[in-house]
């Protein structure tokens, strides 16, 4: 699979720009978390409101890469999704309280991306996958099979919320909240940005990566870094810009 990284727009908690994280890809560190989240300044009040933290990650990470008018198939992309939000209405049922539709109907996996087609007007392709740690490879394994039906330019949107502290025995691999958001495109383009993604068997046991996969492809594209592996048991993901 090869691809053309057209854009790169991600968001953590104090990384918000490119020279932010340019620095944090110098030196990466783990960040604190304190439900910080973004603006969404660009949505109204009303719409801003109903958006949950995960959601205003996600929203202010793809927003700059869409054209006002332009439609793109998008990749929603998340291990674990609501975490937060499930937790809370788990917690009303364990009280034995009445459950709210509306917040059952936002907890459930593809409705970030129903929120996306519905604020921004997009009518196309949508598919929204949550895999293991190797989640960031599936969505580009899925962008790879848009642009092969077609699609000249696919949005990927990978997004994780710091689970609440219930969850720290079984979800270790969020280590801050963040979204990455990737337009990708096909192979015509400068070198400096075409990558090739290939999956080989993997065997025997290796250490987990540093980083989430979407973050370390992050610092290796602002230290420009030829290549990398990510590897989940019998998986092995290897990157490599093409030269």
């Amino acid at each position: 699979m090869q691809f053309h990284i057209q854009q790169l727009h991600a968001w953590a908690p104090g990384l918000d720009t490119d020279e932010a994280w340019q620095a944090w890809a110098r030196h990466p560190t783990g960040l604190p978390d304190n439900n910080e989240q973004p603006g969404c300044d660009f949505l109204p009040p009303m719409q801003r409101r109903r958006l949950s933290r995960l959601a205003r990650m996600t929203m202010h990470a793809a927003w700059p890469l869409c054209g006002e008018h332009e439609q793109l198939p998008l990749v929603f992309a998340s291990r674990h999704g609501e975490t937060p939000r499930t937790f809370a209405l788990l917690s009303e049922v364990a009280d034995e309280q009445p459950l709210s539709p509306t917040q059952f109907g936002l907890s459930v996996h593809n409705a970030i991306a129903g929120q996306w087609s519905i604020l921004r007007g997009q009518r196309g392709e949508s598919v929204a996958i949550a895999g293991e740690a190797d989640t960031f490879e599936h969505a580009m394994v899925e962008a790879a099979a848009l642009l092969g039906d077609g699609a000249p330019t696919v949005l990927v949107v990978i997004a994780e919320e710091r689970p609440p502290t219930a969850y720290d025995d079984w979800i270790d691999d969020v280590p801050f909240s963040y979204a990455v958001a990737l337009r990708v495109g096909g192979i015509d383009a400068a070198p400096s940005t075409r990558w090739q993604l290939r999956l080989e068997p993997h065997q025997g046991t290796s250490a987990p990566a540093a980083w989430p996969h979407a973050l370390d492809f992050v610092r290796a594209l602002h230290v420009g870094e030829a290549g990398l592996e990510h590897t989940w048991k019998t998986r092995r993901w290897i990157w490599q810009r093409i030269p």
